[in-house]
Parts: C-alpha cells; structure tokens; sequence
C-alpha cells in the first residue's frame, strides 16, 4: 500500500514491527545515546515529571514496547468500579443509552441507524430514551434539525401519550418548545426564546434540588420547573413529542457535549480510560512533529510542528510505527476522533500559515493511511468527516462567522489529500448526503446573538417595494435622513456581505476539490467519482417527492447551486484558456445529443414529447436518419415490458425502500439517509438507477451512413471514458446531429453537471427563492403598520392620553420588529438576493434559452429534451423579474433586452408546439406568455422577435377554443387589448375604489400596455380566410354561452344558501369557481370587442355568409347579459349586496362597461349600412328591453324622444358615476347610442305586424321561418339553422345529414303550390 498524498512513498512492510537482528542495524543510523534521549522525549508522560538522564532505563526499539505499555498503563479495575458505582447512583438503564425504539415510542417515527436521529412521521409522536435518572444532575443534548412544533424534555414511564397529548401535556412530563416559546406542564407558560434550524437544546434535570431547566446553544434559560416528583418510582427519562416530518438527532454523551456544564454528567458515560490513553498517544505524535533528530550532530532540534517534514528516516518511522499501533483502534470511535483527532486538527490549523497547516495535515493523513490498516483508516475518516459536519452545521452565527470558517479550513485541508479525497467522495460524502451541508449557510434566527446589531446599527426599510424592480418615486420622496439611514443600511450590509463571502469562497474551494480531474494517477479522477454521486443525488431527489424525509432541503440546494456554478464556470473558463476552440462558459448550453443518446440518466423525469419509451419507439427513424443512432431491439423490448408492469416492482428493489418497513404506530430503525435528520446517519439507500447508454467503441471513425448502435450502462459502470470519449468515441455527445458544430464546447464531464445543476434548480431552488420573499413581505407589512401608527398619532387629539399611550406602545413594538426584521434581510439578501446569486440565476436562464434553441433545430428529435430545461426558463426569469428586486433590477444584467427576446421567442413558438405533449409544461407555457404580454418591456420583446413568429403566434391564440384549453389563450388577446377597449384603462377594480378606497390592500392590476402590432397581425389573419373569423369567434360566442350560464347558476345557488334560515357557509372553492366564470364572461366580451373594432366587417357586411348569424348570436348573448345584470332588485344585484370574500371582482361595472364597449362599437362607430343592420338584429331579438340600456346611465325609464336626459339617481348604478375611468367622449357615445336606439325601437313597434304562431321557428320563436333544410324538407329562421350548422351537420327534428338550406319564403311557397295544382 502506497501513500502519495506528500510527494513521497514508503512500504508498509518494511516498518512492521519485529524485533529481528536486522532492526538494529537500520536503527544503527542513529546513535545509541541519541535513540535513547529521543525515544524519551517523545514517550514522556504529560502528567509525570522528566526523570534524570542517570536514573533512567536505556529505551530502544526492543523494549519500547514494554515502556508504553507502562506509560498507557490505567487502572482498570478503579475505573470499572467507578463507573459501576456511577451507574448505580442516580441511573438505570443500559451504559449506552440510545432512543428505544422498541417500546418505548407512541405513534408513527422512523429513527436512524444509531439510534438517536429520529423524524416524526405522525401528527405527533413521542418517544423515550432506554435510560432513566432518579438521583443527580444530569444533561443531554438535543440537535434541531427542524425548527417545527416539538416538545423535548423529561417524563416518567407511567406518563401516556396519544396523537394529540406528548411530553409536557400530562402529569410528570416537562417539556420546552421553542417553536412556541413555551414551556408545558398539564398547563402551559411563556418561557424561552425560539429556536431554529442548528440549534443545540441542553435539557439538565437537578433531582436533589428538584428542578430543571434548559439551555439554547449553551446559554441558560433559567429554570422552567421546581418541585419535580421525586422518590419512590420516580425516575425521569429524555423524551421528545415532536409533529410530521420534524427532525431532531439526540446526543447522551456518545460524542462529547458542545456544551457542558460543571456539575451536570450526561446520561452515557464518556470512555475514560481510551480517553487518557488516545491524549497520551497524541501527545507522543506531537511531540514527534516538534522534535528533530540531527545524526550529524548528534543532538535532538526542536522546532515548531507547523514546520515538520515527513524525510523517510527509519528511526522517525519506527516510532511513529509503534504510536500508530495503540492508536488505531482507539482511531475508530466516534467520542475520541472528535475529542482527541479532531482537537489536534483544529489547532494545526490555527498554528503556522495556511499552507503549512494544510502540509501538516496532508502528512497526517499519509501517516494514517501508511500505519492504519485500510478499515481503521476509512472508519476514523468517516468519523473525522461527520464530526465536522456536525459542527459547522451546529455552530452559531458569530459576527465574523469564525466558526464556520474554521471547520471549512479544516475540510479543504483534510479533502486536499488526493487518497482521502477519492475514499470520502466514493463511500462518505454523498452516500450518506452530507456534503451539500457544508455549502449551506444558515440565517440566523436571533439577529442579536449572531451579532448583527453592531454590522448593522442603522436599520432602514423601503417605503414600498416593486417586484418589477426599482421605483423611482422611492429615491425621489425620501427626506435627507431617510437618505442618510438608507445608505447607512446600506454599507452595514456591505460589511455582512463581504464576511459571508469569505464562507462562499471556501465552499467553492471544497467543490474545486471535488470537480478536480486530474488526479487520475492510479484510479478516477474525483470528477468522475463526483459525477456518479451526484447523479445518484439528483435521483433521490428527484424519484422520492412522496417521501419528503428522503429529501435535500430546498434551502440547502439553493446554496449548493450557486457554489457548484461558480466551480463549474471556473473549470470551464479554464478549459477554453488551453484550448481556444472550446467556447467561453457565457456561452455555455447543452448539445441536444445528450437528450436522446442516453449517456446521461434522467430517470422518470418527463420528456417534452412523452415517456422515454414511447419516444424511442416512435422516432427510432428520425435517430438512425438524423443522428446516425440504432437502439437496441432487446432494449425496447424491455422497455415495453417495463411500460407493462411498470405497477410491479422487484423483490429487492421493494425490500430496499424504507416507506415499505413503516408499519402503523412503530418506530422503526430504518438505513436511511436523511437531511431533516441527524447528521449522524450511517450508510445511504441503495436504489435502482435507470440506464445509461454508452457507446460500444469502434475502432475506426464512422462514416456518414454508419450507424451506431447503443445499449445501456448504470451509472456506476460508466468510465471516464464513457463520458469523455477517445479518439474515435464522441462519449457523451454521440449521436451529434448534422445542426451541430464538430468542435466540443468543453470538457463533456462539465456538460453533465451543468444538466445537473439545472435540474436542482427544477428540484427545489425556485420555490425556496420564492418563500425566501416573505421576509420582504414581513417587512412591508410592519413597515405599513408603523407609518398607519405614525400617521394616527400625529392625528389623534393631546387629550386623549390613553389613546396616544398605546399607539406609542403599538409604535415601539413595530419598530422593533422593523429593526430585526430589516436585519434578517440584510442576511438574506447577502445570502440569497445578492447580485452575484442573481447573476448566476441568470446565467442559468441564458443557458437553457441556447439549449432549447439547438434543441429545436433537431425537428422531431426535440420532444426527447427533458420537460425542465423549458420549466426553468420559464421560472428562472420569473424569479429575477419578481425575488430580486427592489434591491437589485433584471434590467442592469448584461444583454437584458436579446434574453427577453429569446425567450419570448421561445414561448411564441413552443405554447402551441405539436411535439410537445404534457399538458402540465403546456399550461405552464401558455401561463407564461400571458405574464409576458402584461408588462412593457416584455410585450416589447415579443414584438421584437420575427413577424413570422409573431403572425404565427397570433394564429394559435385565434384558433378555436374548442378542444384545448381556451382561458389563458383568451387572456392572452384580452391584455393585448386592455388599454384600448371602453373603459379598460383601469389598474384597479374601480367599483372596489368605490366603496372602499382607504384599502390599500385591494387587489391590483399591471398597467395597461396594449400592443397595437400584435392587434395588426389578428386583424390581418381574421380577414385572411373565409373560415379563419367564422370559426375564432363562433368557439367565443360558444365559450361566452358557456361561462355566463355557469355563472348565472352559480349565483343561484349561493343567494338560495344565503336566505337559509339556518346558518351555513358558501364553500370558498364555490365562491372562486364562481368569480373565475364572471372574469371570463368579461373577459370573452373584450375579445368580441377587440375584434369589433379591428373587424367589424365580419358581423357588419352581411355579403360574407356568416356574418349575419354571428350578429344575431352576439345580439343575442349581449341581451341575456343585461337582462340578467341589469334587472331591478335582481339576483346578480342581491349576490353583488352581500359582499362575499371571494366575490370581490363581481359587480356590476367590468360586465356592464365590456358589453357597452360592444354596443357602441356597433352603433356609433359603425359605417351607416352597418349601424343600420346591427340595430335592426338588436331590436329583432325578443329578449331586447330598451330599459336595459338606460340603465347603463342611471335611468329608470326610457327618455322621450328629442328631451334631454335627467340627472342620474345616485343611489343606482351609472356610467356617470366613474368619470375617472370613463371619459366625457365615451359617456357622449353612449347617450347618442341611447338615443340612436330610442328612436329606432319607437320606428320599429309602429311598424312591426303581426306574426302568425303557425309562422314563427319552431326552435327560437322568435324570427319568422326563413329556411327549408335539404333533403328532408324541415324549416326553422336563418339564425337558428346557421349556428346549428356552425357545429352540428344534422337536422334539428329527424337527425338526418343536411346537405343544403334554401331560401323559404311562405307567399312563394304557397303561389308555387297552387300553379303546379
């Protein structure tokens, strides 16, 4: 076995230890005298004094054995006895106490491997230790992995618990909360502070005095419970009630405590006796680092350990050699790696410069690896690794976070040295999921503890806040000492930023590490390692959403992401400066090959056209033609089998997950990897990887027409060649398509993790990013709170002093809030919101934008891309346009304008994309283009993309609704529109305004921005075809039927459920459902409005031959609509009275103003020949009430014809009411339109005749029969045939196919009759 981590390597069998007459020759090199002074000076006890160099025995390497077993010598038997008698004196239970998880538990829990990690898996379950107290102080630890609803502290064993009862709710339980601030007994009292994530909770118990209390990262409490039950039966156990998935990992004394108090002896003994003999071992190691032997001149040199050098002396090894004998096996316990090793670690690092710290340490690992057999070694690395996992998850925010920044030190040092580098990475790090933890910095939850009041003195929080970005009005209407205390803020927030970076410049470091390939020599590289682990990471995170134990915590992942970019781009600007045909990481994406070659796993993620399978079998053409790539016929057939007993699962594979062991009511100790556990876990699941396909390796470059034939590796199983490829293998870019450029981007092992990194941020790091902004929100509401507070105090009167006292007090408490709370966010934005993390965020955008563009290229060969490279486009933009600002804008980023542009021309092509087939990524599309057109500088980028993208865009919205989901395409035409319609230049709902204009809170819309462009390019597409308008706008018409009548019988419902006697509750989803209806009946009717206006030649040149059907149809459902809304004391006018949350947008003002904006457009702006046909249709409909139109003014009745119009009642709804929103030349339209159909209804019943019953549609009767069907002869009006017709091909009456309707006329019928008699 070899050792290369310090440039040197030595046997290990030529330093066994014999005592062969060939060991004194090797040892001869020294002299006598100075063997026996040096092998003194290293093997002097600490705790005795230095013997005379006279009095003493000659030491060698033959009896140096002998002296230390003298010098490790303890008296076993005196500590035996004290032990026993320790253990008989005030505890009961066995010597190592752990979490019993046999009988002692109620409820559903899943507990570690060790036995001390536990996670609720119940609404709250409880469990107990196997060890109990009667007599003493005692103390252990409780680490918070979660900072949910738990209850830790002490109960007897008669105590019983239920789901709904734990620690502290009966009698003889006690038990803090700190989630509450509480502390329960039976009854419950404030005590306390909160604790968070990271947190270490000492539960102490004195029961000579009968107390007991506790302490929060080593700060007491004070005491939470006196006269404690104490005697006969009464003994104590720690006992934990704690809710769904919270998470704690307990600490007995197994390890030692972080924080021990004098007097207080935790519950698990520490192992003494190893203990003296580990310090004194160590104490001869350090004492070989300070002394130097100088054969020359005979003497012994002393210097300084940092400055020690491992030379390959014999004498220097063979002690060591005898050292590292008695020191191995005490090398594997967890108790003394991390209070002997990890001590001396630690203070290496603090002595002499980085760099000699880190040479040290690597010699140290060489020593361990040369002296230690292989599972010593591995076992005390893992120990080493999860000790310091544990204490830089554990340790407190301190103003210069020095903690953190020691144990990061000593991680780099110790994953420097290439051969524990590899072992920790291939059976440590990402087997148990611990690695990610030291990229994570947690936010302190006491701002005062973490030191933030002296970064921070001066606190300032915006006056309002815009998630477009920044508001000018803010820097404009602050005074000089809001300015003053911002910029204040301002650079106290740059000194707390400038400390955390020092902690995200180490955590690059450590991932530099793990990416480093180069250090193949004798084995893979760690990047390969690392890729294999992290793929097997991404799985179990991606696969196991149902088991939210199993996953990486969102806050984690965002941290890694951001460190695991900066590494990324670093190794990927370093590959282009050696090879200049590789492109720049600004231009980084992933070749489209990846996608279907099957190098890289994607599990069961979605692809844009389906399942994996499917897709394989169905394009299997399109890859042999386009990509040169044949899939194996033996893997299809097994991935048909798979899709046919994809319900079955195999015995081992179903034996190997931990949610099949749970078992209702029992605590089960489960091998487990867990984040929202203790970091004390052993090894990870094993789970089955899908596959990957790799190359069978040719021998010669292929031709154009060769194909190559693929099958499939695990992920385990791939060499770095198969990633990398050689000189005939592309790796893991073959199948390059003939789109794609021959040159590689960079090294294909960065292409990987780059995928990687973009499906986390899929994972989790978008919602963590969006729950990080209720912090903000927190702060804008207090931020309100306090100036509602100001604003009353400076009106409230002198007098009333009792008045002005609690706003003072209200004052005080908001803004002590405002103060941690705007101090919290300095964190969070130096953490989270910096510019640097936004940059990354926005790198990642650019680089799936250039990904789905090669992608499309590839035609059919697109729908194998994986659903979330579109999804975080979508998202990632969403998050720098709404998460990042107001402190930092998406408009200062480099190339701003060209990446709106791309993607809108991403969305503009894809929402209506026939290779993509999940419904889920379509609506997410089709949402984000409606996001897109609402705001300028979006909708600007729309227009900037091509026409023919655009004219083609514009030609999905218009096709019609039927068979696909139609709102968030009509929403789409309707924010083009807004802005320009009758009335619609409002951003907030003005009958809200109305009743209640001092709520700030009411519900806002964006700033109208309509696009007179896009309009252009409908208008155009509707006048292109005969059948393009009759189709669009008979689907709105149907869809408007359809939206109002639900909402109509919604409305019923309520208002009956409203007037019962008895009390009841409107279900709320009833209500959304209902208020959804009404926007989309408004909304329907803009779009009748926008294409009115654009178009009015389809419904007013009856030359077409559909546009006097779709006329008598609009005229229809615009009647129904006012009759129904405008009816006095009504039922739309009794649902809008009683004011229900929920039904805040329902009112008479949206509807009534859309439909108005039709009217007028038909019968003012129209060209004579029209208004004439639209209000002849109007009239012609029997459901037309003049006094339906006058109600739109506030007139009970119709004017006379020629009087002026009266005053409007005030009490009733009219137009005039909303001057602000309507203006005086709308409001003119509408009186002449009133007018104009006065006179024209007067004209109308003086020359309307009588009709016969026997002459009226047998289906409306409401028109004349018009129309005889072909061939069977049946009649009803022109109106009611031709929308039939426009869905339906069969007669209304005998289901027969209509193949003609002829002109009926009944005098001609009746003439025609007669002269053939």
């Amino acid at each position: 076995m070899a050792s290369k981590g310090a440039g040197m390597a030595f046997s290990r069998k030529s330093y066994r230890l014999t005592s062969d007459t060939e060991k004194s020759r090797v040892t001869g090199i020294v002299h006598e005298k100075l063997l026996d002074d040096y092998l003194h000076r290293i093997f002097s006890s600490t705790d005795r004094a230095p013997t005379a160099a006279t009095s003493r025995k000659l030491l060698n390497f033959q009896n140096l054995p002998e002296h230390l077993d003298q010098l490790l010598h303890v008296d076993e038997e005196a500590e035996e006895e004290e032990e026993s008698q320790g253990q008989a004196e005030g505890r009961l239970g066995p010597s190592t106490v752990v979490l019993d998880h046999t009988g002692g538990f109620e409820g559903l829990l899943l507990v570690d491997d060790d036995l001390l990690g536990v996670i609720g898996h119940s609404n709250f379950g409880t469990i107990r230790s196997t060890t109990c107290v009667y007599k003493g102080k005692w103390v252990y630890e409780v680490l918070i992995s979660s900072q949910g609803l738990m209850q830790i502290g002490w109960c007897t064993i008669n105590c019983r618990f239920n789901q709904e009862e734990g620690v502290g709710d009966t009698h003889n339980s006690y038990a803090y909360d700190g989630n509450r601030v509480r502390k329960w007994n039976v009854t419950t009292t404030n005590y306390g502070k909160a604790w968070a994530a990271g947190d270490i909770v000492s539960c102490l118990i004195d029961l000579d005095e009968g107390t007991l209390s506790f302490c929060l990262n080593g700060v007491s409490l004070g005491t939470a419970f006196e006269n404690l039950s104490r005697g006969l039966g009464m003994a104590y156990f720690p006992a934990i009630s704690l809710s769904f998935k919270e998470s704690v990992a307990f600490n007995f004394g197994s390890r030692p405590l972080r924080y021990p108090l004098v007097g207080y002896r935790p519950l698990q003994d520490p192992p003494s006796a190893d203990l003296v003999r580990a310090q004194e071992l160590l104490g001869c190691f350090q004492a070989v680092l300070s002394v130097e032997l100088d054969p020359v001149q005979g003497r012994l040199v002393e210097k300084e350990s940092s400055e020690w050098q491992l030379q390959g002396q014999p004498t220097v090894l063979l002690t060591l050699a005898h050292i590292f004998h008695r020191f191995a096996p005490l090398l594997r316990k967890v108790y003394l790696v991390e209070a002997v090793l990890m001590s001396f670690l630690l203070g290496v690092m603090e002595a002499g410069t980085p760099a000699q710290a880190q040479s040290v340490v690597h010699q140290v690992l060489d020593l361990l690896w040369l002296f230690m057999e292989d599972y010593e070694v591995q076992d005390c690395l893992k120990q080493l690794m999860m000790s310091l996992l544990r204490l830089y998850r554990f340790s407190p925010i301190v103003p210069d976070l020095g903690l953190q920044i020691r144990y990061l030190r000593l991680t780099i040092a110790i994953l420097s040295h290439e051969k524990s580098r590899k072992f920790l990475l291939s059976h440590v790090l990402f087997d148990v999921l611990r690695s990610v933890v030291f990229f994570y910095i947690k936010s302190p939850l006491r701002v005062e503890e973490a030191g933030l009041q002296e970064l921070i003195p001066t606190t300032w929080w915006p006056h309002r806040s815009s998630r477009e970005g920044k508001e000018s009005k803010e820097v404009k209407d602050e005074t000089s000492e809001e300015r003053l205390r911002r910029r204040a803020y301002e650079r106290g927030c740059q000194r707390l930023k400038k400390r955390i970076e020092v902690v995200e410049e180490l955590q690059v470091q450590i991932l530099k590490l793990l990416l480093n390939n180069q250090d193949d020599n004798g084995g893979e590289a760690s990047r390969y390692i690392f890729l294999t682990k992290f793929r097997k990471f991404l799985q179990e995170n991606a696969s196991s959403r149902g088991n939210m134990p199993m996953l990486c915590p969102p806050e984690y992942m965002v941290c890694f992401l951001h460190r695991l970019i900066s590494a990324l781009r670093y190794y990927w600007d370093e590959y282009k400066a050696s090879n200049p045909c590789a492109t720049f990481s600004e231009e980084a994406y992933i070749p489209p090959q990846v996608f279907y070659n099957g190098k890289v796993d994607y599990f069961d993620l979605q692809r844009l056209g389906g399942l994996l399978s499917h897709l394989r079998k169905t394009l299997k053409d399109d890859l042999a033609s386009k990509a040169n790539i044949l899939i194996d016929p033996l893997e299809l057939q097994a991935a048909t089998m798979d899709d046919l007993d994809e319900d079955e699962e195999p015995a081992p594979a179903a034996a190997q997950r931990p949610m099949q062991a749970l078992a209702m009511g029992g605590a089960l100790p489960l091998p487990r990897p867990s984040w929202l556990s203790s970091p004390t876990l052993g090894r990870a699941n094993r789970f089955l990887s899908t596959a990957a396909v790799s190359l069978m390796t040719p021998r010669r470059p292929l031709s154009t027409s060769e194909k190559v034939k693929v099958r499939t590796l695990s992920a385990e199983q791939r060499t770095r060649e198969d990633i990398e490829g050689s000189q005939w293998n592309e790796g893991l870019l073959v199948g390059r398509p003939p789109e794609e450029p021959e040159q590689p981007l960079t090294e294909n092992s960065l292409l990987e993790v780059l995928d990687g990194a973009i499906m986390m941020y899929n994972l989790s790091v978008h919602q963590q990013l969006g729950k990080m902004v209720g912090v903000s929100d927190d702060v804008n509401e207090y931020a309100m709170a306090l100036r509602d507070t100001e604003d009353k105090l400076r009106r409230c009167p002198k007098r009333r002093k009792d008045i002005l006292a609690e706003l003072t007090k209200s004052q005080k408490v908001f803004s002590e809030k405002l103060d941690h709370l705007s101090r919290r966010l300095a964190w969070v934005h130096a953490t989270v919101y910096s510019q640097e993390k936004m940059q990354d965020i926005y790198w990642l955008l650019r680089v799936c934008l250039r990904t789905i563009e090669h992608g499309d290229r590839t035609g059919p060969l697109f729908a194998f891309m994986p659903e979330f490279y579109l999804s975080v486009a979508i998202n990632s933009y969403s998050a720098l346009k709404n998460y990042f600002g107001p402190v930092h804008s998406m408009e200062e980023l480099p190339g701003y304008e060209e990446t709106l542009t791309r993607l809108a021309a991403i969305l503009a092509k894809h929402f209506a994309d026939t290779r993509i087939v999940g419904t889920d990524i379509r609506d997410s599309l089709m949402q984000a283009l409606a996001s897109y057109v609402c705001y300028p500088n979006s909708l600007r980028a729309v227009e900037r993309i091509p026409e023919e993208q655009r004219i083609a865009m514009v030609r999905s919205l218009l096709a019609p609704y039927e068979q696909r989901p139609w709102a968030q395409t009509n929403w789409i035409l309707v924010r083009l529109w807004r802005g320009c319609g009758f009335g619609y230049r409002y951003t907030r709902l003005p009958h809200l305004l109305k009743t209640k204009p001092e709520d700030a809170n009411l519900p806002s819309l964006q700033k109208p921005c309509p696009s007179t462009l896009l309009q252009q390019h409908m208008a155009d597409l509707l006048r292109e075809g005969p059948d393009v308008a009759p189709s669009f706008l008979n689907s709105v018409l149907n869809q408007l039927n359809w939206a109002f009548s639900e909402f109509i019988g919604m409305i019923q419902e309520i208002q009956q459920a409203a007037e019962r006697l008895e009390r009841n509750f409107v279900d709320s989803r009833q209500l959304k459902v209902c208020a959804t209806c009404f926007d989309l009946s408004v909304s329907l009717l803009r779009v009748l409005e926008m294409t009115i206006t654009l178009v009015p030649e389809i419904f007013l040149d009856w030359a077409q031959p559909t546009s006097e059907m779709l006329l008598r149809r609009l005229a229809q459902l615009l009647n129904q609509v006012l009759n129904r809304v405008t009816a006095e004391r009504n039922l739309f006018d009794r649902v809008v009275t009683l004011r229900l949350p929920g039904l805040e947008s329902v009112d008479h003002y949206p509807i009534l103003v859309a439909v108005t904006g039709i009217l007028v457009r038909l019968l003012v702006h129209g060209p004579a020949s029209g208004t004439e046909r639209a209000t002849s249709v109007l009239l012609a409909d029997p459901c037309f009430q003049l006094r339906s139109i006058c109600y739109l003014l506030g007139q009970p009745e119709p004017p006379t014809p020629g009087t002026a119009l009266p005053a409007p009642d005030q009490k009733r709804f009219s137009l005039q009411s909303y001057t602000d929103y309507i203006s005086v030349e709308e409001l003119a339209q509408v009186e002449q339109m009133l007018a104009h159909l006065t006179s024209a209804s007067a004209q109308a019943a003086a020359a309307s005749l009588p009709t016969s019953e026997e002459d009226l549609c047998p289906i409306c009767y409401a028109h004349p029969i018009s129309a005889v069907f072909q061939p069977c002869g049946h009649k009803s009006c022109k109106a009611c045939i031709n929308q039939h017709l426009m869905n339906n091909k069969d007669c209304f009456f005998c289901k027969a196919t209509i193949v003609s309707v002829e002109d009926w006329d009944k005098a001609a019928s009746a003439s025609a009759t007669s002269s053939a008699a």
